[in-house]
């Protein structure tokens, strides 16, 4: 009775997670379209996507954009399936009243010089790409959407570039936080391994103890039968 009355009570909240909630499955449903369309004819598997849109306006001819209008934005992480694995960034559109994706600039995951988050102290939907030859300022749709694509990024920045990893700054220690668990998860193994190692070193230094022990106790018993023998034979002549 109580939520029903809010519910009442507050009619534009319950709108507003609805509209989120829409939000959230239309979000998810193009990705799916654009990891089906754009990515899998390349034999490409796409990792993550974040929607996005410029905080500052490029001024760009009408000409360029062939006049389509309005469009949607997607900032795309892929890789190849075929060895030696490729990363790249792939800047994505959907035109207003077309079904279908358009694939835009595209850059190497080695390209990318930084990615900055702008906030480290808060949940932010903006952030920074800085490539070789590019620079781009966003808005996530959502601070979270972001928060999901830049731990990705991070973590597929760490096993696929060896030489040049980019710089990222501004960003909250939760998008780290994927690596430090698998660090802290390979420590604990490492700790494990060693503590087994140390155990066993222990107990086979204890059986080497016990058999120089039976050892001296074979010899000692060895030694009284032949000095019995010797006794017995002495008195029996």
């Amino acid at each position: 009775m109580r939520k029903e009355l809010q519910l009442l009570r507050n009619p534009y909240t319950n709108r507003e997670n609805s509209l989120r909630a829409l939000l959230a499955c239309s979000t998810m449903s193009a990705k799916s379209a654009i990891s089906k369309e754009i990515f899998a004819p390349l034999d490409e598997r796409m990792l993550g996507a974040v929607q996005v849109k410029r905080r500052t306006k490029k001024k760009i001819p009408f000409l360029a954009t062939g006049g389509q209008g309005e469009y949607l934005t997607y900032i795309c992480l892929s890789v190849t399936n075929k060895k030696p694995t490729q990363a790249s960034i792939t800047k994505v559109k959907q035109f207003e009243g077309s079904t279908s994706f358009v694939r835009r600039s595209q850059w190497m995951l080695e390209q990318l010089r930084q990615v900055n988050g702008i906030d480290p102290n808060r949940d932010s939907a903006e952030f920074d790409l800085l490539f070789e030859n590019a620079f781009d300022q966003w808005v996530a749709s959502t601070a979270s959407e972001k928060c999901t694509f830049f731990q990705i990024l991070h973590h597929t920045c760490q096993r696929y570039l060896t030489d040049r990893k980019p710089e990222f700054i501004n960003c909250q220690s939760k998008i780290m936080g994927g690596n430090s668990i698998l660090h802290s998860a390979a420590d604990s193994v490492t700790s494990a391994v060693q503590k087994a190692s140390q155990a066993l070193n222990e107990r086979g230094e204890r059986l080497g103890r016990a058999e120089e022990k039976t050892e001296d106790m074979k010899n000692s018993a060895q030694q009284f039968a032949e000095t019995a023998h010797k006794l017995a034979m002495k008195h029996k002549c």
